[in-house]
C-alpha cells in the first residue's frame, strides 16, 4: 500500500472582490440623474427670476414682458429666431456652468466605508 503525503488544507482568508459594487453605482447614477435634474430646474428658475425682476418684481408686469417677447417671437422671421435659440442656447449653458460652479462640493455622493458591501 502506497501512502499519498498531501497537505493539510486549511481555509483561506477571503479576499475582498474587486468587482463592480453595482449597488454604488445604482446610488452614483441616481444622485447624478437627481443632480442634474435640480441643476436645470434651477436654471428654470434664474429665467423666471429674470422676467420677474424685469416686469418690476410683479405677476403682471411678468406676464406682460413674456407676452411682449411671445408676439416678438411669433412674428419674427426664421433668422431672428434661429438666433434667438441660440442666445438662448447660449444663456442657459451659462446659467448651467454658473450653478454648477457653486454646486460642485455636491456633485459626487459621498460613500460611508462601513455602508460599503467590500466586506461581505
Amino acid at each position: 500500500m502506497a501512502t499519498m503525503l498531501t497537505k493539510p488544507t486549511t481555509p483561506s482568508p477571503r479576499r475582498p472582490s474587486r468587482g463592480l459594487d453595482v449597488g454604488f453605482l445604482l446610488y452614483f447614477y441616481l444622485h447624478m440623474a437627481g443632480f442634474l435634474a435640480s441643476t436645470l430646474l434651477i436654471t428654470w428658475g434664474l429665467f423666471v427670476l429674470f422676467f420677474l425682476a424685469i416686469g418690476g418684481f410683479s405677476f403682471d408686469g411678468m406676464m406682460h414682458q413674456l407676452d411682449n417677447l411671445a408676439s416678438r417671437y411669433v412674428a419674427a422671421e426664421a433668422a431672428r429666431i434661429t438666433s434667438f435659440r441660440h442666445v438662448l442656447i447660449v444663456a442657459h449653458m451659462l446659467l448651467a456652468a454658473a450653478v454648477i460652479f457653486f454646486r460642485r462640493h455636491s456633485i459626487l455622493p459621498s460613500r460611508d466605508p462601513k455602508g460599503s458591501n467590500t466586506d461581505v
